[in-house]
């Protein structure tokens, strides 16, 4: 563990609670798992991911462990201890100093959970101890306590987001979990934010299921208690319906999609009551708007391209993102995507377009340029920002 203390010699593992570490999965266990389970980095859009423990007894009916073939696995278990998970994302060819956004533990469990909390704080203390100032993302919806927010208040080097995950649903047989949880943790975390900011990550939003007039409400008035809000609805993929099949539990669509659902009339439901009811901080469509304005920093991922993206941010974040964005030279590009084994296709004043290049190489071309970088085979098209088709007209101009 990294020298990092408080002052009085502690150890970060010390000072978030003494505990026995979590288990290794043994041989006969890991041989069940899918092998993307298995790999423990990930590149997702928001950041490389990093998922050394795996496990959790929540149970949101949602879960993107139903993609990992896990979710009945429910107790926390370590696939490796943290510093060789902290040598892998640092020795990963995608992870660049300083630059590569990253994400703790956010596809297998949760990383507040009771026996899994002091893991994530060695991790978060060897990010910072090695002094990277990367964006750290820890997403919950479990307890965060003072003791935690004095925690993440202690780093001096990486930015920390906190993103405190609340739905309001009520129905146990899809979100088991009581949002109460996560609302008072997002009230405990915003007081006594210092060093580390706050988002209240109102997901998944679906019509019919927690999108009443009390439920719009609701996040309004917890939008008061954090940085940033963001909003967004259900990835609702073949796994996560077969599971809901299997249950008997109310299919909010009638197929399955790649993308995440989020009707268009439920956006501007949504947009015109936070207008009319006062919310309190600003509300964003994706995530790294939100976390980028919470930390007054132009966005990593460069959806100022997008630029019907923009319409309901903060004046001075639009400035941010204008001054931070910047039209890549195509020759550039090119060579980088050739590099990487696609070609590209062209650039435009949205995005790169590129063929031949799946998810993660295409993030690391967007978080090196903080420019928009999309596959010309699934087009973005305009004012959908990137949502499924389902809730939105069949014809669209592409990006």
């Amino acid at each position: 563990m990294p020298t990092t203390n408080d002052g009085t010699g502690r150890s970060l593992t010390q000072r978030s609670g003494t505990r026995r570490a979590l288990p290794l999965l043994t041989g006969a266990q890991r041989s069940v798992m899918t092998p993307d389970l298995l790999d423990v980095i990930e590149y997702r859009k928001s950041g490389l991911s990093v998922n050394w423990i795996v496990g959790c007894p929540l149970d949101c009916g949602y879960c993107v462990r139903h993609l990992f073939g896990n979710f009945e696995m429910k107790v926390p278990r370590a696939l490796m201890r943290e510093s060789e998970a902290f040598d892998r994302l640092v020795r990963h060819p995608y992870f660049r100093p300083h630059v590569t956004p990253i994400q703790l533990l956010n596809r297998a469990t949760d990383p507040m959970l009771p026996a899994v909390k002091p893991h994530t704080f060695d991790m978060l203390g060897r990010l910072d101890a090695h002094g990277l100032t990367n964006h750290v993302l820890v997403i919950t919806r479990w307890r965060v306590d003072p003791a935690d927010c004095a925690l993440l208040n202690s780093f001096t080097n990486i930015k920390v987001t906190l993103l405190v995950t609340h739905s309001g649903i009520t129905d146990p047989r899809i979100e088991p979990v009581d949002s109460t949880i996560a609302a008072s943790s997002l009230k405990t975390a915003y007081e006594r934010a210092k060093r580390y900011r706050v988002v209240l990550y109102w997901r998944p939003i679906v019509p019919g299921l927690n999108d009443s007039d009390e439920h719009l409400d609701q996040a309004f008035q917890l939008s008061h208690h954090a940085h940033a809000t963001v909003f967004t609805g259900l990835f609702f993929k073949d796994e996560i319906r077969d599971y809901y099949r299997a249950h008997g539990l109310p299919e909010p669509y009638e197929q399955a999609t790649r993308r995440k659902v989020f009707p268009e009339r439920l956006e501007q439901r949504i947009l015109a009551a936070a207008r009319s009811r006062h919310a309190g901080s600003p509300l964003f469509r994706k995530t790294s708007c939100a976390v980028t304005y919470a930390h007054r920093l132009a966005d990593y991922n460069g959806h100022y391209g997008i630029r019907e993206l923009c319409d309901i941010c903060p004046a001075s974040q639009i400035q941010r993102c204008a001054d931070g964005w910047q039209r890549p030279d195509p020759q550039q590009v090119a060579e980088l995507a050739e590099g990487l084994g696609g070609r590209l296709v062209e650039v435009n004043d949205r995005a790169v377009v590129v063929a031949g290049l799946d998810e993660p190489p295409r993030y690391y071309m967007q978080h090196g340029l903080g420019f928009q970088v999309h596959d010309v085979t699934k087009p973005h098209h305009q004012h959908q920002h990137g949502r499924a088709d389902i809730g939105w007209p069949t014809t669209r101009e592409s990006a």
